[in-house]
């Protein structure tokens, strides 16, 4: 292996996402020499990708609401987000040029609701700042030295630095970079880690073929679904969901999605999913209108009549009873508002919008350094933390990158002469 021929930098950021990028803001902002390295040929795929569709950065609820969406690791995010909140981003966000805006949901987006603007006005300050930018170098551990190692276009690097702040992603969308191949590195180091699980996922379901082939691709709009937790807490939530060919997703699956997938895991068997065809109505009114003499009209234009029941909830419901059930009226109403759906399993990890696992809270210190590991900060999603979309996610990998970035500033303060 040979060594790089670059001045060492004072500190590595690895990882060229928001939580890598903003620790690498943070320290630059206090004069430091920095260098983010990034396996892809570019920095920010995921950021950019997860911004196509419309840039959700944050949330403008009530910041307790927020916290609440971090379930477990409310009080390990807590700090670092009541320190760098959603209106500390948008303010940031302002100082880069990028206008933001809430909307009816109370998603915070940009204003051109794309990533791009930002990372490029981002980028640019922080090549104004003096980062050196790194990409195709992949971060393969530490040398004997204790010097970073990197499979770069030049071959084997290495890298000797006084501090690294690893925000590798999680394990989803390997292709654009987060693929948890750091895991093994951290493992031979004695650092703990959890698993990496799918989050904000879909789900497998044994459709029958005739209905998967009919319908994979329909949207499932204005209804409502309910699980119970590993613990028998009910979860429920609104919205819409998506039939695919292997099942269901959508961000109203997205949102249960960490509880059906634990059910999975902690049962060993399918999780039962409720769907509620007509929210807005109570299942005694199904019931009266149900019920009501249809004539000779047919079963499903009596639906559609009395209780505008049409398209792909009916065929949902056809794919779960029988012919005999959609006829008793009592269960044909019951199922409307209670329709179980048995979920096989969470889809594979890298199809998954983020993921679950990673550097668990217990092996780092309060500032987001590794203990068994001084000088080495994690950030990211590669932290044992998720949360539901909905801005979120970004929410918290601002958070923890600039709590990452002042950590090792404060590190490297406290060991100056």
């Amino acid at each position: 292996m040979t060594s790089s021929q670059q001045p060492a930098p004072l500190v590595a950021v690895i990882g060229g996402g928001p939580a890598g990028l903003m620790a690498a803001e943070m320290l630059t902002q206090h004069g430091l020499q920095v260098a983010v390295y990034d396996a892809m040929p570019s920095m920010g795929r995921k950021f950019l990708m997860a911004g196509k569709g419309g840039m959700n950065i944050t949330h403008a609820e009530p910041l307790d609401n927020l916290l609440a969406r971090y379930g477990s690791r409310r009080s390990q995010l807590e700090p670092l987000l009541h320190a760098f909140g959603p209106q500390a981003l948008r303010d940031w966000m302002q100082g880069l040029g990028i206008e933001s805006f809430i909307g009816s949901s109370g998603r915070v987006f940009p204003k051109e609701m794309k990533a791009a603007p930002l990372l490029r006005a981002w980028l640019h300050r922080l090549r104004e700042r003096g980062v050196q930018f790194h990409v195709r170098h992949r971060w393969c551990g530490w040398n004997a030295q204790g010097a970073l190692c990197f499979d770069s276009p030049q071959g084997a690097v290495t890298m000797p630095v006084q501090a690294t702040v690893l925000a590798l992603g999680g394990g989803s969308w390997a292709r654009l970079g987060s693929d948890g191949a750091w895991l093994p590195l951290l493992a031979q180091r004695g650092i703990a880690t959890a698993p990496l699980r799918p989050a904000n996922c879909g789900f497998d379901v044994a459709w029958s073929s005739h209905f998967r082939n009919r319908h994979a691709g329909e949207p499932l709009k204005s209804i409502a679904a309910a699980c119970t937790d590993t613990s028998g807490a009910t979860r429920q939530q609104r919205g819409e969901c998506m039939i695919t060919e292997y099942g269901i997703e959508g961000g109203l699956i997205y949102a249960l999605s960490a509880a059906l997938r634990d059910v999975i895991a902690h049962t060993g068997h399918d999780a039962t999913l409720l769907l509620d065809l007509l929210p807005d109505w109570t299942l005694q009114r199904v019931q009266i209108e149900v019920s009501h003499p249809r004539g000779s009209r047919s079963l499903a234009s009596h639906l559609q009549s009395r209780l505008k029941l049409k398209g792909i909830k009916v065929t949902l419901l056809r794919e779960v009873l029988s012919a005999e059930e959609m006829h008793d009226a009592a269960r044909l109403a019951a199922t409307i508002k209670a329709l179980p759906l048995h979920l096989v399993a969470p889809r594979p990890l890298d199809e998954a919008i983020s993921t679950a696992g990673g550097v668990m809270f217990e092996a780092l210190d309060g500032k987001l350094m590794l203990k068994e590991l001084p000088g080495v900060f994690c950030a990211g999603e590669m932290l044992d933390w998720e949360a539901p979309t909905g801005g979120y996610l970004l929410s918290a990998c601002f958070a923890s990158g600039r709590a990452a970035g002042l950590g090792a500033l404060n590190w490297l303060t406290s060991k100056s002469p």
